[in-house]
């Protein structure tokens, strides 16, 4: 999206009126600014007489029904209010599209950094800050599983019953749908798909703990304090639902670059040297968490697969036109090379260093 992109998808004068309504400060908006972040969903800040604030929107054309992400997103932030979870602060939600043409929320800006952008000077010097970026990482996670969804309302947010029992088939189904894109080599083009397949059907742990799940929690989807390793922020809710929050734990480990920092998709830091290992990672969580983490290399594993077919669909979508074909070359490398680290964690009896 351009810097002024955002001008067609938010109404300023029809924002000002809702302000009003809301007893959100007084006088005009001022200073608007479009921010980057990690999805195609509008982010933009503005300053209303001495209170800023960042509005959260969803694009025009949206992958999953826009405003129903908002309205999530916004449930679960409020949520969250008076917990240690380190999150943006919900201000006020919109939940019809009259205003704005979808719904939308306003939360208080996050004072931070994304890792995966760079590193300011006081992260870049020390590899003991990096590694304890690492470790407030884990903790973030640890503290978003310890919360009660029931306790903060949110019993209703997601389908518990056979969520373990869903991972495998519907992914697989996932990858079998991309047969529609011609061209596409097929499952050949992947390495042990029938072996990842059959060992998460047959490895699957017999109970689970429900809880919150951010859906996509990994290093580029927080936000560090500037002034020391802390997380400011967990950002980018669009994926949460309540489901087993082990899942999370194990889409980090899938994501984590290795001790070069090799990553096997879109996240990492410069420099790599000082971040926790995988086993760190799961041993710090382990601190703050009261699950069992016996079968965390079958939820890594799963990570694993998930993110490969996610990301394999946009190399059958390149032979159909429908994305660059560079694009959904490099994404098909990270694919297999997370097949082959699956199919590793699956023979290793020590999986995680």
């Amino acid at each position: 999206m351009s810097a002024d992109g955002w001008r067609q998808l938010v109404d300023l004068d029809r924002l000002s009126g809702w302000l009003d309504a809301c007893g959100l400060e007084a006088g005009p908006i001022v200073d608007p600014m479009a921010l980057a972040g990690g999805t195609q969903n509008v982010l933009l800040r503005f300053r209303r007489g001495d209170r800023h604030f960042v509005l959260r929107r969803p694009p025009s054309h949206p992958y999953m029904d826009g405003s129903a992400t908002m309205r999530r997103e916004a449930r679960v932030l409020s949520a969250l209010a008076g917990t240690d979870v380190p999150h943006p602060r919900l201000i006020r939600a919109c939940t019809t599209d009259d205003i704005l043409g979808a719904a939308f929320y306003l939360m208080e800006p996050v004072d931070g950094f994304n890792a995966n952008v760079g590193l300011p000077e006081l992260h870049a010097s020390s590899s003991e800050v990096r590694h304890d970026m690492g470790i407030a990482l884990a903790d973030g996670l640890a503290a978003l599983g310890r919360v009660d969804h029931l306790a903060a309302g949110l019993g209703d947010l997601g389908k518990t019953d056979g969520f373990l029992e869903r991972q495998a088939p519907r992914w697989r189904s996932q990858l079998e749908k991309y047969a529609a894109y011609k061209g596409w080599p097929g499952e050949a083009g992947l390495p042990g798909v029938e072996e990842i397949d059959s060992w998460l059907r047959e490895n699957r742990p017999a109970d689970s703990q429900p809880g919150i799940l951010h859906g996509d929690y990994h290093l580029a989807n927080v936000m560090f304090r500037r002034d020391g390793p802390e997380l400011a922020a967990i950002v980018d809710w669009e994926l949460t639902t309540i489901g087993d929050p082990l899942v999370d734990l194990g889409w980090m480990l899938a994501t984590w670059p290795d001790r070069s920092g090799q990553t096997l998709g879109a996240v990492g830091a410069v420099p790599w040297d000082g971040f926790p290992t995988s086993a760190e990672l799961i041993e710090r969580y382990a601190v703050g968490s009261r699950r069992d983490l016996g079968a965390i290399r079958w939820y890594a594993v799963l990570g694993c697969y998930k993110l490969g077919i996610l990301q394999e669909g946009t190399y059958a979508r390149a032979f159909a036109g429908k994305a660059p074909m560079a694009q959904g070359e490099r994404l098909h490398r990270a694919t297999v090379g997370l097949f082959e680290r699956a199919l590793g964690w699956i023979e290793s009896r020590t999986p995680f260093v």
